[in-house]
């Protein structure tokens, strides 16, 4: 994800509005590691400032999301999570906790698929499920 100051310029760019809400989610998205739910972005905003709208949150990232800035994840079928991480990256993620995390995989376009059957796959998304370090109690 670009810089807050960035994506000040890319949003002016395409014509949305730059508003301080905007500017502190831009913020709080920047400097994380994690994959946010709208609804956990909405709670750290509303810390730092009383009364942002969900629904400002909701269009923001999805404007983001439109522009390439997050990519939006969802896992086995739950809430979408943004991932302002924009590397070629997979996930781990805790069935003790939910945590989800980046992680690298090397020689991914080198893996043997068997019963694609014509299909031709352009990008992988890997997931791997077990428990965390917190959880495991290491």
């Amino acid at each position: 994800m670009r810089s807050p100051e960035a994506l000040v310029e890319a949003f002016r760019a395409n014509g949305l509005k730059v508003t301080p809400q905007r500017q502190l989610l831009f913020r709080l998205l920047h400097d994380t590691t994690a994959h946010p739910t709208a609804e956990a972005l909405h709670r750290d905003a509303s810390d730092r400032m009383p009364g942002i709208s969900l629904r400002t949150v909701y269009q923001t990232v999805t404007d983001l999301t439109e522009m390439g800035e997050l990519r939006q994840l969802v896992v086995d079928g739950g809430a979408a999570h943004f991932d302002p991480n924009l590397d070629d990256h997979h996930h781990t993620v805790c069935d003790g906790c939910g945590d989800i995390a980046d992680v690298y995989v090397d020689a991914v376009d080198q893996l043997a698929i068997d019963g694609l059957h014509g299909f031709t796959p352009d990008r992988a998304s890997i997931v791997f499920h077990g428990t965390c370090a917190t959880c495991a109690g290491t």
